[in-house]
This record gives structure tokens, sequence and C-alpha cells, in this order.
């Protein structure tokens, strides 16, 4: 039961990544540094985590028996995991950095 609600809740994660990409998607540029650079950091933790699902999924389906294949999804999802993690912990900073800077 506990393993069905998490891969639910992968595949919704992993919808909303999709569309969090295509909402950030802007074709010009921002004059602001400070937004552009949040724009990027907001692009990488959704792509970040659309590879965690997609490695997560991919997981879930590969045969059992496929040792290596088996073993570099594992490390994909945890690398993607904490990536994620950092660009998530990136932003409130850097926000906190920019603000240090006008003061």
């Amino acid at each position: 039961m506990n393993l069905v609600s998490h891969d639910s809740f992968v595949l919704l994660s992993f919808v909303a990544c999709i569309t969090g990409l295509l909402l950030l998607w802007e074709g010009k540029p921002e004059n602001d540094e400070v937004e552009e650079t949040e724009k990027i950091l907001f692009r990488m933790s959704f792509s970040y985590w659309l590879v965690y699902c997609v490695a997560f999924a991919i997981q879930k389906i590969v045969l059992p028996d496929w040792e290596t294949v088996v073993m570099s999804l594992r490390i994909t999802t945890a690398l993607s995991y904490f990536l994620t993690f950092s660009c998530i912990v990136s932003l409130p900073l850097h926000k906190f950095a920019m603000r240090r800077i006008e003061e």
C-alpha cells in the first residue's frame, strides 16, 4: 500500500514538473539578473526532479536480473534527488544574498 502511494506521488510530480517547465518557458531573457537566476534555479529543480521521476519509473520496469542497469538507475535516482534538494536550498540562499547586497 505504501509503495502504491509513492508511485502515485512520483507520477503526479512528473506531471507537475512538466507543467512547471512549460510555465517557465519564455523566449525573451530577463533584464534583471536576480530574476533570471531564480528562473534558472527553478528550471534546474524541475529538470532534476523530472530525471528522478524517469529513472524511478524505468527502475520499476527493468528486469531485476539486469544488475548493472538497476545499479546505474539507482545512482542516477540518488544524484538527481540530491541535485534537486541543492537547487531548492539555493533559492532562499540566493534571495538572502541578493537582499544583503542591496542593503
